[in-house]
């Protein structure tokens, strides 16, 4: 399938198909806060954001951030061709538990060590997610992790006819 034509990129956005493939792990200044079950599950500064072409930012935060109980490990692993393999936990607040919906990498791939420690969550599912105080939409599809924000331009992957991209 041919890269689909990028959407046109307006005052105070950067489009997705700029990002590099293989990622790039960057720091952002910008706060992220994660609600579940009406409970802040964690608020932090301490964000690094991880851009691949065509792929809304995933957000990683530090695993001792979260609210005590918030994780828990989960069975099941996958593999990321660029950060190794990964692990999962169940994420918890408010009464709340949503199975498989946050991941980490132990012992991340060479030129992703900086994720060591750190976890990103699936949006979906959460009550809420911000980034620097703005709503985040989860991106389209169930298999990516990535967070749309008003400041990005896509077309995105995961939305249909996007798997051959």
């Amino acid at each position: 399938m041919r890269r689909p034509k990028p959407d046109p990129v307006r005052a105070g956005q950067e489009s997705v198909w700029d990002y590099p493939r293989p990622p790039r792990v960057e720091r952002t200044s910008r706060a992220v806060q994660i609600v579940l079950g009406g409970e802040v599950i964690v608020d932090t500064g301490d964000v690094l954001r991880v851009l691949e072409t065509s792929h809304p930012p995933t957000y990683y935060l530090p695993i001792a951030d979260f609210a005590e109980g918030a994780l828990v490990p989960a069975s099941g692993s996958s593999f990321c061709e660029f950060k190794g393999a990964a692990t999962y936990f169940d994420v918890v607040g408010g009464g709340q538990v949503r199975e498989r919906a946050a991941w980490t990498y132990p012992e991340p791939s060479r030129g992703f060590a900086e994720l060591e420690g750190r976890v990103a969550v699936y949006p979906t599912g959460m009550d809420r997610c911000t980034v620097g105080g703005v709503l985040v939409t989860p991106q389209p599809g169930r298999f990516y992790g990535g967070w749309v924000t008003p400041d990005l331009a896509g077309p995105f992957k995961g939305a249909p006819g996007s798997m051959g991209w």
